[in-house]
């Protein structure tokens, strides 16, 4: 079976209104289907856009003023997932639960139906400066295409959350990501790499490019998307099925092979899931 798949690289630019957001989100849909996707990938925190909207006395809004977009956002994304008949995991959005702020990514389904991983992993930005608060858990979802994963941009620094998500059965990890300079972005797309060596999955990466002059924090940022293999012999040389032009307005759209996937696991080159060492280091249930 295989599943195609987009990843967005969300130009991030000022706006004047909520419909603009809309109809740049619609554009970026609309010329993903024109290659029969199934899967679109936003990233993390393209949600912040609606910040550069002024106030209702003109002044800069913040990271507090995103949660009130909420439903919006649902409601906006939903009518989408259900119009255009598509997976649309519509990067992060900054919600509030119990009074706290939490960066959660959600998956939009044909059917209505919305799902949501909250980032686990909270970098010292986002602790610091905009008081947000970690993920409780990690959720895989099922879909008829497979089971899949949403770890958020640093929750893939880590070995550990991917290899439970693995041993949940995902074989796809989307990874939508933000990151403002190429220290944070190489961070985050070496690290992709790894991950996909060591569970044998497929990881699609995408972040934001552009900038928001009036939002602290994201003036700049640098990105580029990835749709990341395994490294063996079936994929890629680079373990890399397409990426972006770095830091350009665009969208990038392969298909995953899963039965090539079930295949390395069995009898690739080198099969890393099986090969763990569970007697030497803790495994996940």
């Amino acid at each position: 079976m295989k599943i195609r798949v987009s990843a967005v690289q969300y130009h991030l630019h000022t706006i004047d209104r909520f419909e603009d957001f809309v109809n740049q989100c619609e554009h970026y849909i609309k010329a993903a289907l024109e290659f029969d996707t199934e899967f679109i990938l936003f990233p993390e925190f393209f949600t912040t856009q609606l910040l550069s909207i002024k106030g209702p006395n003109g002044e800069a809004l913040t990271i507090n003023d995103l949660p009130p977009f909420t439903e919006q956002y649902h409601e906006t994304f939903t009518r989408f997932a259900k119009a255009y008949n598509v997976y649309i995991i519509a990067g992060t959005h900054v919600v509030n639960v119990e009074g706290k702020l939490r960066n959660r990514a959600h998956m939009f389904y044909p059917n209505g139906k919305v799902v949501s991983q909250d980032k686990i992993h909270i970098t010292p930005t986002e602790v610091h400066e905009w008081n947000m608060s970690k993920g409780d858990g990690l959720e895989v979802f099922d879909t008829d295409k497979g089971r899949i994963a949403i770890l958020t941009c640093y929750d893939i620094e880590f070995p550990e959350i991917v290899r439970m998500a693995k041993a949940k059965g995902a074989d796809v990890i989307f990874c939508p990501s933000c990151t403002d300079d190429r220290h944070g972005f190489h961070r985050v797309r070496y690290t992709s790499h790894a991950r996909a060596i060591e569970n044998q999955v497929y990881v699609v990466l995408t972040g934001t490019v552009g900038g928001l002059p009036t939002v602290d924090f994201m003036r700049m940022n640098f990105g580029q998307a990835a749709i990341i293999t395994p490294n063996d012999v079936p994929f890629p040389p680079k373990g890399l099925l397409a990426e972006g032009e770095i830091n350009d307005d665009m969208l990038v759209t392969a298909d995953l092979d899963l039965d090539l996937l079930y295949e390395v696991r069995e009898k690739g080159s080198v099969t890393t899931w099986r090969d763990r060492r569970t007697d030497l280091y803790t495994d996940w249930k």
